[in-house]
């Protein structure tokens, strides 16, 4: 209903598309089920539905993922395949599922500045990633890290924002920790909290070595 009270006053802008990502910024993912029911609102309200894929392979390789890339075709109107952050040096490949948006994209692309002189190395990259199934399995190795870690934190007695199924993760650091955990790893902060303590975000990746990762959970359980 607010949909349409949206669309006929004149005073506001019209909606005309939803932009969702997966996974999402707290490393959660979609069901299929949940990606249909937001497309067919979408139809129903005539809006155009885009799929932010910039971390896509952890979505798709996540265990709790029932997504095929079949689905993504069939349920998005448009999305994109992360290539930064899940192997490549640059770039990402969109993928425009309807039709009537093709159109002329590529004039769109060069009006607009996004029309690459050498677009084939960005083309050549994604050409070796699609090739033995090796885009999947980057992103598979980064959250069989990210899972690995999440489960050692929680060993240690760091409880977690909530458990995500991807390559980030959010543990609640305690005050009197904050420093030292600073020291040993790079994050980010996500919440801080009024009693000192703070939730980080920490993000492994296709590079992420084993190795490094057990340094990491052995130097921090000495301390703790």
């Amino acid at each position: 209903a607010s949909i349409c009270k949206i669309h006929t006053d004149e005073h506001m802008v019209k909606p005309k598309l939803v932009y969702i990502s997966n996974p999402t910024e707290l490393g959660t993912i979609y069901t299929k089920a949940e990606l249909t029911a937001i497309y067919q609102f979408c139809r129903v309200n005539h809006l155009l539905l885009y799929l932010d894929g910039a971390r896509l392979g952890a979505a798709l390789t996540s265990t709790e993922n029932d997504l095929t890339w079949s689905d993504l075709a069939v349920l998005t109107d448009a999305f994109y395949i992360g290539g930064t952050k899940n192997g490549a040096l640059f770039g990402e490949a969109l993928v425009i599922c309807k039709e009537e948006l093709q159109t002329d994209f590529r004039f769109y692309m060069k009006q607009r500045g996004a029309l690459l002189a050498k677009g084939w190395l960005l083309g050549l990259q994604f050409h070796t990633l699609f090739q033995n199934d090796l885009y999947l399995s980057l992103a598979k190795h980064a959250n069989q890290m990210a899972q690995s870690l999440q489960n050692a934190l929680v060993s240690l007695g760091y409880p977690m924002l909530h458990t995500s199924p991807t390559n980030q993760i959010f543990p609640i650091v305690p005050k009197e920790q904050m420093k030292y955990f600073t020291s040993l790893c790079s994050h980010e902060i996500w919440e801080a909290r009024p009693d000192g303590s703070a939730v980080v975000r920490l993000v492994t990746s296709w590079a992420t070595e084993e190795e490094t990762l057990q340094n990491f959970i052995k130097v921090l359980s000495e301390r703790r």
